[in-house]
């Protein structure tokens, strides 16, 4: 199976080799064209307003929300979780981090709050608490310059969370993990990612 991966900012590297270890061929997707032949996509981390900059460039926007109308599953992970969701927020008062608006894709009707664990330096390795998906229990989950998912639509189901929050969401063939699924050493959330695609 083919997955395009957005090439404009993040751990493209990590992505790529978590797909290898499920046998999908990895494709880097910059321009429109790219995303030719994939059945699933992943928004990488990075920093959302330089990866929306980036998008708004490259004209990326209406192909994606085209691509996932077309039936493709997309994956975002911590910016491109943001990317993803409905509508994007401030970090809380007297977090220190700077705020530009971002626009998002709306493909998941979550709301996500920017930065909301504060800066590089207050990044943090959790497990993943998961009831109803007890092959995700305990998963490691990394944290970098997080979001949160602070509203919940009623089409959403949270697959995992650490500390009472959601972390990893799924709204039809769309998914968002406010971690790095990447920089676990764990392909768990990209097998999700991957079956959902062949549905």
């Amino acid at each position: 199976m083919k997955v395009g991966i957005l090439a404009l900012q993040g751990d493209v590297a990590a992505h790529r080799h978590a797909l290898d270890e499920l046998g999908c061929e990895a494709v880097a997707v910059r321009w429109p064209r790219d995303l030719a032949g994939c059945g699933a996509l992943i928004l990488p981390g990075g920093e959302s307003t330089t990866i929306a900059k980036g998008m708004t460039r490259q004209r990326l926007y209406e192909p994606i929300r085209a691509f996932a109308a077309a039936g493709g599953a997309i994956l975002g992970t911590c910016a491109g979780a943001i990317l993803l969701s409905r509508t994007a927020t401030a970090p809380e008062p007297g977090v220190r981090v700077g705020h530009h608006p971002v626009e998002t894709l709306g493909l998941l009707d979550v709301a996500a709050r920017r930065n909301a664990y504060g800066t590089q330096v207050d990044s943090f390795v959790a497990a993943a608490v998961s009831e109803d998906h007890p092959e995700l229990d305990g998963m490691r989950c990394v944290f970098i310059r997080a979001p949160q998912l602070v509203e919940i639509g009623e089409g959403v189901e949270v697959w995992a969370r650490v500390e009472g929050l959601p972390v990893l969401v799924r709204e039809g063939r769309m998914w968002a993990s406010t971690f790095h699924p990447e920089l676990g050493a764990d392909s768990r959330v990209h097998r999700l990612l991957v079956e959902s695609s062949a549905l």
